[in-house]
């Protein structure tokens, strides 16, 4: 689907109907990901509308020269939320970056917000202030990475604490052709203005919406300490550190993710429910 805005056009899949659940993958990435992981939660459940969109310059939207930081990033997401949402109230999930960019949302929409989930979030944009675990493999599979060619196995031996061959097909059908597809040179542009100009957690006030943050004992890419800072903010908040788990948590930790996932989504409809 396509949705005009001014200076560019974003594309974007809708699953379901309901209450709008704004899906944002990571970077530089694009819907594939998030909805193959978060699509089986909703076979059993109805009443959702999931929206993912492909962030510009990922995915089939392209990037837009006026684009250059990512304040901007996020006053396209906003205007796409409003042509989407038409006024209703909503829910905003993220992973890895789509978590900055949806706390970016909420710092905005935070009276229209019903829900918020970040997986793997990125806290602090910029690499050199994250504090981050040494990269730790907690369970290796050789004779896979033999298999492999040299892109695939260090890939997996970078970012993977399972080896195994879940991991493996994940990184080919969402990842690797997500990749390929970014425009990177017009993702470059805005990585040297990655962290938004203000404070994106400095909130009016706490946000008493039903929140999840899901973070891998073993992410060396966006780590798990940081994440801590942000607790007061959500006094609805569940707080997970899970182990055998780096940045492909969901994938690494199936049976929890879908556990946690599951319970803040009925979290969140008790929440909707009580409000006017």
């Amino acid at each position: 689907m396509e949705c005009r805005l001014e200076g560019m056009t974003l594309h974007y899949h809708e699953r379901g109907e309901g209450r709008p659940i704004l899906i944002l993958h990571g970077w530089p990435l694009d819907h594939r990901h998030v909805m193959s992981e978060m699509e089986p939660l909703f076979e059993a459940r109805r009443g959702w509308n999931r929206i993912y969109p492909d962030l510009p310059g990922m995915g089939r939207t392209a990037g837009a020269d006026w684009i250059t930081h990512q304040d901007q990033m996020l006053e396209v997401t906003l205007d796409f939320i409003d042509q989407v949402t038409e006024g209703q109230r909503f829910v905003v999930a993220g992973e890895s970056y789509g978590a900055y960019l949806a706390r970016g949302v909420l710092r905005a929409r935070s009276a229209s917000i019903d829900g918020l989930l970040l997986i793997v979030p990125v806290i602090r944009a910029l690499d050199a202030e994250r504090h981050l675990p040494p990269r730790t493999t907690v369970k290796e599979d050789p004779d896979l990475l033999a298999e492999l060619g040299p892109e695939e196995a260090e890939t997996i031996k970078q970012i993977a604490a399972v080896q195994d061959r879940a991991f493996l097909e994940w990184l080919r059908s969402d990842i690797f052709p997500a990749v390929a597809r970014a425009d990177q040179e017009f993702l470059s542009q805005v990585r040297e203005n990655y962290a938004f100009s203000f404070d994106v957690d400095a909130l009016d006030e706490s946000s008493g919406a039903p929140t999840l943050l899901l973070m891998g004992r073993q992410d060396s890419v966006c780590g798990y300490r940081d994440a801590w800072d942000l607790i007061e903010a959500y006094p609805r908040a569940t707080f997970a550190v899970l182990d055998r788990a780096g940045h492909g948590l969901s994938i690494e930790q199936r049976g929890l993710f879908t556990a946690l996932v599951d319970e803040w989504l009925d979290r969140v409809e008790e929440y909707a429910s009580d409000r006017p």
